[in-house]
């Protein structure tokens, strides 16, 4: 079980490494390009959710975020031995909404960077992609599982 801790540490760690480095070494507002036409680096404070979403509601999203993350415990203790796949997803999920709980509980925002140039989307940072990542594996997961399941 402690490998799926690691995954979960390792991903909390990179996140809150490249968002404290975005902090220190680039002003609010700041563009980088990455990858010219594609990608930027953009520095964005967050005091919401996805896409801006319940601006301002610290509160709220520390103690849904510690549901989620004691949940995500009990639920990696229970299926870790029989569903491996599974147990990988929720630590991504898990070191993501660690990343993204610590921010708020410590800043009260979260730091955004990661910015699509080639479409209109709302910048993003690591933590969100890992989020993004567990939840659509949980989902290949569950079909995966159902249909083997049916047959």
């Amino acid at each position: 079980m402690l490998r799926y801790y690691v995954v979960a540490i390792v991903a909390f760690a990179v996140d809150q490494f490249i968002k404290w480095s975005v902090a220190t070494f680039m002003d609010i507002g700041q563009k980088i390009p990455l990858i010219s036409g594609f990608i930027q680096l953009t520095s964005i404070r967050n005091r919401g959710a996805a896409f801006g979403i319940l601006q301002n509601q610290r509160l709220f999203f520390i103690v849904v975020t510690t549901i989620v993350l004691i949940g995500i415990i009990f639920y990696l203790y229970k299926i870790h031995r029989k569903q491996k796949e599974l147990a990988y997803a929720l630590a991504l999920i898990f070191g993501g909404a660690l990343g993204n709980f610590v921010d708020r509980a410590l800043h009260g925002e979260v730091v955004d960077m990661l910015e699509f140039t080639f479409i209109n989307y709302p910048v993003f940072n690591l933590a969100d992609v890992y989020i993004v990542t567990g939840g659509v594996l949980v989902m290949i997961n569950t079909l995966r599982v159902s249909r083997t399941e049916k047959a």
